[in-house]
């Protein structure tokens, strides 16, 4: 009896509140003025003056939510009926999804729809593009006609503002120069980069300074026996402007070396630094998780030995560590590389067939 008479009061206070808020507001004129006084809102003042107009008094008590249940989930079947349908029809949206897998029997609201795209991060049809391209490329799929034509309109887009294409391993890798900093009896610290943009291998290179014949020796010593050693050539290269990529190929270490290689070289849109943004987001991910902390926890005295620790986060980084890139889906680069390079190899062969013909 104790208990009940305390909630009881407990909800007269409550009530009382918010009675003295619409009252002081009703005398006042001013319903700013009056939430100040109460520490209300707007808001709630007026959700108040709803309640007390269509309920009375006991309108204004508090009501008790239930807790939504987390586990209230569709079956794995549905899931995966959703799933396969945003590969198949990319361009569907959430009710059309809907309505389509009513005809197959499925029943799931188009909010449930969604909740299922968030969850595999679908819910966009730029995502669903994603998803799709990497799962053709992957398992060699043969694309619908609605697909193709998803997929056409997608890569309009992207050129019109002024994204790559990639379509296998070697087709297309970026460089660029990153700034590592000073020194103390070293001096200088350049590191050159080459990222696959296809399958996000990288290689790094340490060197004293910055130019093209430096440039040029990343892809002679670290990028094209890679390449060489799996059977795929290095198709396109794309840098910036700088001028350690760019000048007269007749005098230009860099460029010359790219004619003698048979490597087509693409350079980035003027005031258009993000065209190169995967070197900017990979130069991120190792100044955050490899320099500022080898640099706290060692006092380096050579660029060899900076190098040498260089080389092992690579490896941990292309060969351990899941990457979220386009077509890696999930995996690893290194894994990423070595199960679509028979798509390169079969792309290389395609196109030797053409050029002899």
């Amino acid at each position: 009896m104790p208990k009940e008479g305390c909630q009881m009061t407990i909800e007269q206070k409550i009530i009382k509140n918010k009675l003295g808020l619409l009252e002081l507001a009703k005398h006042l004129g001013n319903v700013s003025q009056a939430c100040k006084v109460f520490g209300y809102s707007r808001d709630s003042f007026y959700r108040f003056k709803e309640l007390y107009d269509t309920g009375g008094e006991l309108a204004l008590q508090e009501i008790t939510r239930k807790k939504p249940c987390l586990k209230n989930r569709v079956s794995p079947e549905i899931e995966e009926a959703v799933h396969r349908m945003a590969i198949e029809k990319p361009a569907f949206g959430q009710l059309r999804v809907s309505n389509e897998l009513k005809k197959e029997g499925i029943l799931v609201s188009p909010g449930g729809v969604r909740s299922i795209w968030l969850r595999h991060d679908l819910e966009t049809f730029k995502k669903r593009l994603k998803a799709l391209e990497a799962k053709a490329a992957q398992d060699n799929l043969v694309l619908t006609e609605e697909q193709l034509q998803a997929l056409e309109k997608s890569k309009e887009e992207k050129e019109a503002h002024g994204e790559i294409e990639t379509e296998h391993p070697g087709y297309l890798g970026a460089q660029d120069t990153f700034y590592v900093g000073t020194l103390k009896g070293v001096g200088r610290i350049y590191q050159q980069t080459f990222i696959d943009t296809y399958c996000k291998v990288s290689v790094a290179k340490l060197y004293d300074r910055k130019n093209a014949l430096v440039a040029a020796d990343l892809l002679n010593d670290k990028v094209l026996p890679f390449y060489e050693e799996h059977g795929i050539p290095l198709l396109r290269v794309l840098t910036d402007r700088g001028t350690e990529y760019c000048g007269q190929v007749e005098h230009h270490e860099y460029e010359l070396y790219l004619a003698v290689e048979d490597i087509d070289h693409s350079r980035t849109r003027a005031r258009s630094p993000q065209t190169n943004g995967i070197c900017e987001r990979f130069h991120k991910t190792v100044l955050n998780e490899f320099y500022q902390i080898a640099f706290r926890k060692k006092v380096y005295t050579s660029i060899e030995e900076l190098q040498k620790d260089l080389d092992e986060w690579l490896v941990e980084y292309n060969e351990s560590r899941p990457h979220s890139g386009k077509y890696c889906y999930g995996k690893t680069p290194m894994q990423t590389f070595l199960d679509t390079l028979p798509l390169a190899k079969e792309k290389m062969l395609g196109k030797t067939i053409q050029t002899a013909a």
